[in-house]
């Protein structure tokens, strides 16, 4: 099914100009086309008010998943990584790894960087769908902008043919989005994965 996803600005590829009153058109897990908003028959319309962007890489994976502990709501342990106070069994270390992965998603990325030793968490990434790169280990936030440019958080561009992978947030200008803009949205393999409430 053809889903046509529109924006207030599009930026496909931080190298090229972005396209005001954009959209992208995804066909299954791939982009259709990209282009300026024109309603194509038979696609479903996604209106966003705000920037969509490619996919970004979370670049502190890791460390994130492996070295971190994302607390479960019922621990009333709020929602940021912490450093576990005990060695954690695998199972726990799993669960871990899914809130982590599931933040990530929340801040628009598609992609983390590891390699991931612990088995549990290999598992995790996975099933997530998140595209696992090289990396290093290095402590950092879950926001992939956080102390980085857009163009250097990037995952890859948008191109036709590609795959359909990239976020949209709540911002006007390109500006906004690299200033800490929430997501609305993010898409992996054409799939909404998550969405702000």
């Amino acid at each position: 099914m053809l889903t046509l996803h529109r924006a207030r600005l599009v930026l496909a590829d931080p190298a090229a100009p972005s396209i005001v009153d954009g959209a992208v058109l995804v066909d299954g897990a791939t982009v259709a086309a990209i282009g300026t908003f024109a309603e194509p028959a038979g696609a479903r319309v996604r209106e966003w008010d705000g920037v969509l962007v490619p996919g970004l890489v979370n670049r502190h994976g890791r460390w994130l998943l492996e070295n971190a502990y994302h607390p479960d709501p019922r621990e009333e342990l709020g929602d940021r990584p912490l450093l576990p106070s005990e060695e954690l069994t695998d199972e726990r270390r799993g669960g871990s790894a899914r809130r982590g992965l599931q933040r990530m998603l929340g801040f628009g990325a598609t992609a983390v960087t590891g390699p991931f030793d612990r088995p549990s968490v290999r598992t995790a990434v996975a099933r997530s769908g998140l595209h696992p790169l090289p990396g290093d280990e290095a402590p950092g936030s879950l926001d992939p902008l956080d102390g980085a440019t857009l163009a250097a958080a990037v995952h890859r561009p948008l191109t036709v043919g590609g795959a359909a992978d990239f976020a949209v947030f709540d911002a006007r200008t390109l500006q906004d989005v690299a200033s800490g803009a929430n997501c609305l949205a993010t898409v992996l393999g054409g799939r909404l994965v998550f969405r702000r409430r």
